[in-house]
């Protein structure tokens, strides 16, 4: 991605709603037509159409048109790039916390090894 961070910016915001993150769920599970998305949702189908628009801008939904069905299908590279983020903001954390960890249990001159 060449804007990688405006990217994973539009990515985090799309992902910010309720409405478009219950889309990003169901598509997880495999492709689906705008109508089947729009079934359990409690809005008309513009509504729907606008959610998937912000969706398919920043790159987690691509949707293909078939005589009247339009189908959408989630891009699995956008997901992959805001778990990585996630991954690498946790992990620095993580090891931080199992050091303190050791620290507390052993003492400090033999919890940081």
């Amino acid at each position: 991605m060449p804007n990688h961070a405006g990217s994973l910016d539009r990515v985090f915001q799309a992902l910010a709603d309720p409405t478009r993150r219950a889309m990003v769920e169901r598509l997880v599970g495999g492709p689906a037509s705008v109508s089947e998305l729009a079934g359990p949702l409690e809005m008309s189908l513009p509504a729907v159409m606008q959610h998937l628009r912000v969706l398919e801008e920043c790159g987690l939904v691509r949707s293909e048109k078939a005589g009247r069905v339009r189908t959408c299908r989630i891009e699995p590279a956008a997901l992959r790039a805001a778990e990585e983020w996630i991954v690498r903001q946790r992990t620095p954390r993580e090891h931080r916390l199992d050091r303190l960890g050791d620290d507390l249990e052993h003492g400090p001159e033999q919890g940081s090894r």
